[in-house]
């Protein structure tokens, strides 16, 4: 619908815009599908995309989960030994970065009533220093540990253990941070809830992702098989732009807040 094609402008950004809006203002179950563009936008480095950290110093090892499982005991200590050092460029990155305009658009989009629930592939923790409540952390949470047996989330600060591996007090079973690792299956709680979102999704916000990731990339097709209207916020092309009924070319911290400023100025009649 909206893919631009080689040797065509850009699909003007205005007229986009207010397709947008239209579709925000008029949604009863608008969600947002959120990937890494929006961090880097925070300064967090992508992994992928050209001048990503795996680009440049290599993919990390696709077993991790296995090795986790196989010791957990020498685990946890790389583990412990890694947080005692001073940390990558990522660690670095993640640490400092704050929430950016586009955060700040999607929290007060979920304040105004527009944005039911975000469903993101980022693990920093920013949506929720931006105000947002209604979120699915498909990938897990950095700041948080989780019991592989039965699910319980703690914050780092607020799960104390001497034991090495941590095992939790409800089940017995290994603790590990809330990251999904290469191998690890997604929880079964976020999947289930991310499908229950796009189930009842009227229209879907793709947001800085490259919509080439599964299973996050199967949530806005299955919206939009049941008729939602998909609108994606992303610099550059992906799989998916030629189904969207909009698409704002710019970086989500400079279209996000313009969208809301159109849709609610709709919604008071303007």
């Amino acid at each position: 619908m909206s893919q631009t094609r080689p040797g065509e402008s850009p699909p003007d950004f205005d007229q986009q815009l207010e397709t947008a809006a239209q579709i925000v203002a008029a949604s009863s179950y608008l969600i947002a599908l959120v990937g890494a563009g929006l961090s880097k936008e925070s300064g967090i480095p992508t992994f992928r995309g050209g001048d990503g950290l795996w680009d440049k110093f290599g993919e990390p090892p696709m077993n991790d989960y296995q090795r986790f499982l196989t010791d957990p005991t020498n685990w946890w200590a790389e583990r412990l030994a890694q947080q005692s050092a001073s940390g990558g460029e990522f660690a670095k990155a993640i640490e400092e970065a704050k929430p950016n305009p586009g955060h700040l658009a999607l929290a007060e989009m979920e304040r105004l009533g527009f944005l039911k629930h975000i469903i993101t592939q980022n693990i920093d923790n920013l949506h929720q220093q931006a105000g947002s409540v209604a979120i699915t952390e498909i990938h897990g949470n950095r700041t948080k540990q989780r019991c592989i047996g039965c699910g319980r989330r703690w914050k780092r600060e607020e799960f104390l253990s001497e034991e090495v591996p941590p095992r939790c007090a409800h089940c017995g079973d290994l603790v590990k941070n809330d990251t999904v690792m290469f191998g690890e299956p997604i929880p079964r709680d976020a999947l289930e809830a991310c499908f229950r979102e796009a189930q009842q999704a009227d229209a879907v916000l793709l947001v800085g992702t490259s919509a080439v990731v599964y299973p996050a990339a199967e949530f806005p097709v299955i919206a939009y098989r049941r008729g939602a209207r998909l609108i994606e916020v992303n610099p550059q092309e992906t799989p998916l732009s030629d189904v969207c009924s909009a698409v704002l070319r710019a970086p989500s911290g400079q279209a996000l807040p313009k969208l809301l400023e159109r849709a609610q100025a709709l919604v008071a009649g303007g």
